[in-house]
């Protein structure tokens, strides 16, 4: 089943694997509950929708080797159209639907999809777990067919501008649902899944819904992303399950106050970002069961788990990938590159994967230990924000000159330089309209001048950037 060869020959379409989606994703019995958005969906049901949705997009013109861009909330449409898009064998981008319409206009003309699947917007109650939508398949007149077999395609941080596009062929899809079905401590058939990841990203993509299709682990997402919503969804069922989901979903269960007793809960696993220390045993103490922790990234999927908690603060390297440390940097084998267009020998060459990612990795067993990013890219909330994007975004402003952005403490600041006029509520007016909340800074400061190095660079310490503020060279800081 897996795909070599160049990244551009043959046709696109034909690259992938015939019925892949029916034979990985939608097989089964059609009585069997795969899917719970509120309502519980079976398996014939499933496939019923999605094969209605394939009709709409055909008469949107979208066939095989074409693109689309799903522009969609978590929700049972989302599910549909996805796996209606890849039955037509067309390449499928995901782009978050959180994103302001000023960012979706800057990914579709980047990637220049042939049909963009939207839900007309409905407000909706806050953290609602997700939405009740009809998906509706537009034609692009400006949109292009597929130029690689990628099956998938993501940006790294969810917009444009430094963000990389990250393509997935089925047939690595496929690997990852293997490597899944080789962790014993994973939920497979006759478990369920409680999902609270995002899947726009790949933990809850991969990881949470097409593995619960794939392994026949019915997936349940909550009504409401609070803890008692999330803690309800638990024990609304006596399967056992699995929680899936980022550190702060973590931490928001661990803090819960009186929660009921859960003894179908088998486990928790988060990814995104490194857990508080002290958080497995907080959670273990409140609910009894292990806090496994995954590491991954968007270019591979799962990379390394430790599903048990007994490894901590090493993790173990899934089934068949090979890792290597190389200046302190976590290098992983890959035959071919993620990204689609790019020649970057910093972030993939002579078949490796530079993941910008420091680590350690122990020669005798393999393990490894992540200890944070080297690049720009941090996470908020389990959501990738690239802090290059929210610097230059920043820049473009009216009356801003300079300015540096800095993440500390879980939470991005800025420092400006502008013009005399410049207005921090101004700014943050304008900033809005063109990133997404998780991205934007949680602290403006707006100074006469930004500090520089002793060799004329700015500054991008924090603590020298706060000093600076508290020099009183600030004009206006009304967030701080």
């Amino acid at each position: 089943m897996a795909l070599t060869g160049s990244l551009l020959s043959p046709p696109p379409h034909a690259r992938t694997p015939d019925g892949w989606v029916e034979l990985f994703l939608l097989s089964g019995p059609g009585d069997e509950e795969c899917l719970r958005f509120g309502s519980p969906v079976d398996r014939s049901t499933l496939r019923r929708l999605v094969a209605a949705q394939r009709e709409r997009l055909a008469d949107a013109g979208l066939g095989p080797g074409g693109t689309a861009a799903l522009r969609l909330p978590p929700s049972l449409g989302f599910v549909v159209a996805l796996l209606a898009c890849w039955q037509q064998q067309a390449q499928v981008t995901l782009l978050d639907h959180r994103l302001t319409d000023h960012e979706i206009g800057l990914a579709l003309d980047r990637l220049r999809p042939q049909v963009l699947v939207r839900a007309e917007h409905r407000s909706a109650a806050a953290l609602r777990g997700f939405a009740e939508v009809e998906p509706e398949a537009v034609p692009l007149p400006a949109g292009r067919p597929a130029a690689t077999p990628h099956a998938l395609l993501q940006l790294s941080s969810g917009s444009t501008g430094p963000s990389k596009v990250i393509g997935r062929t089925a047939a690595d899809l496929i690997r990852e649902l293997d490597c899944y079905a080789k962790l014993p401590d994973f939920p497979g058939e006759g478990e369920r899944v409680v999902l609270l990841s995002s899947v726009v990203h790949v933990l809850g993509l991969v990881g949470g819904l097409l593995n619960s299709l794939h392994a026949r682990a019915p997936l349940t997402v909550p009504e409401r992303m609070t803890a008692a919503g999330i803690l309800d969804a638990i024990a609304a069922d006596d399967r056992p399950s699995t929680v899936i989901g980022v550190p702060f979903h973590a931490e928001l269960l661990a803090g819960a106050t009186s929660p009921p007793a859960l003894p179908r809960l088998r486990r928790m696993i988060v990814a995104g970002e490194v857990v508080r220390p002290s958080l497995p045993a907080a959670f273990g103490a409140r609910y009894g069961v292990p806090l496994g922790t995954m590491y991954g990234m968007t270019e591979l999927g799962v990379i390394a788990t430790d599903l048990t908690g007994e490894l901590h603060p090493w993790s173990a390297p899934v089934h068949g990938l090979e890792l290597r440390e190389e200046g302190g940097e976590l290098h992983i084998a890959m035959a071919d590159s993620p990204y689609p267009g790019l020649t970057d020998p910093a972030r993939w060459s002579d078949g490796w994967l530079h993941t910008r990612d420091a680590a350690r990795v122990d020669p005798d067993t393999g393990r490894v230990t992540v200890l944070g990013r080297r690049d720009s890219q941090v996470s908020v909330g389990g959501l990738k924000v690239d802090l290059t994007e929210v610097e230059q975004t920043l820049s473009a402003l009216p009356g801003v000159r300079e300015a540096v952005v800095v993440f500390d403490k879980g939470a991005i600041e800025a420092y400006l330089s502008g013009d005399p006029g410049a207005e921090p509520d101004r700014l943050r007016e304008l900033l809005a309209r063109q990133l997404a909340p998780y991205k934007r800074p949680r602290r403006l400061a707006l100074l006469a001048a930004l500090p520089r190095t002793a060799t004329g660079k700015l500054l991008r310490d924090v603590t020298g950037l706060r000093a600076a503020v508290a020099a009183g060279r600030t004009t206006a800081d009304p967030h701080h």
